[in-house]
């Protein structure tokens, strides 16, 4: 026990490093997300066909990959960190699932709010910002909080890249030790606690913003 909360002590601060990394990445991947699903249902042919290219294409690659990918081009041409590659990938990844959550739930929502929007002299770009999206967003929350808890616990593939976060400081103590079990379990734990907020919170969120169709 007392070799598990040392490991407990040593990887916690870590937490802050793969924090950072969900919050940005879950952050870009929002916004991206957004205008990928936007350009899907309201682009042109070209836009609606480059966003469902780049989603099937991203979705239909491991994020590990993606990650070295990133890393590969990092080492060769952007000269960034490996956290910085981390985080790149990350967002690349989540993007192109949130764009899928956000597609499906702008489409639930039907043609009538388009319509009902331009019958009041909205143009498109007025009626998708002040009518669409504050919907869509509402009715996300719930695939939304999975795709949270994923790209938190894909956070640790940051570790394949030299990034100090949870994952990589068990991976040092249960080396230094030569005891990875407790290692990892305590690694096991934070991981838990940190998802179980996550979700939480965001259910928290769900039910106050919840929208009655």
């Amino acid at each position: 026990m007392a070799y598990f909360l040392r490991c407990l002590k040593f990887i916690l601060p870590a937490a802050k490093t793969t924090l950072l990394l969900t919050v940005a990445a879950l952050g870009i991947g929002l916004v991206a997300g957004l205008l990928l699903a936007v350009a899907r249902i309201y682009g042109g042919k070209a836009a609606a066909g480059l966003a469902s290219a780049y989603s099937r294409i991203v979705r239909s690659l491991p994020t590990l990959v993606v990650l070295f990918i990133f890393y590969s081009l990092s080492s060769s041409l952007l000269h960034i960190s490996g956290v910085t590659a981390a985080l790149l990938a990350l967002s690349a990844c989540t993007a192109a699932y949130q764009s899928e959550i956000f597609r499906g739930a702008i489409q639930s929502l039907g043609t009538g709010q388009m319509a009902a929007a331009r019958s009041l002299g909205m143009t498109r770009p007025m009626a998708i910002r002040y009518v669409i999206l504050p919907q869509a967003l509402r009715l996300a929350i719930p695939s939304w909080s999975n795709e949270a808890a994923i790209v938190l616990k894909d956070s640790s593939l940051a570790s394949a890249v030299g990034a100090t976060e949870i994952f990589r400081r068990a991976q040092q103590v249960g080396a230094a030790h030569h005891d990875y079990l407790p290692a990892y379990l305590a690694c096991g734990l934070i991981y838990f606690v940190l998802t179980f907020l996550t979700n939480r919170g965001l259910d928290l969120m769900q039910r106050k913003f919840k929208l009655k169709l």
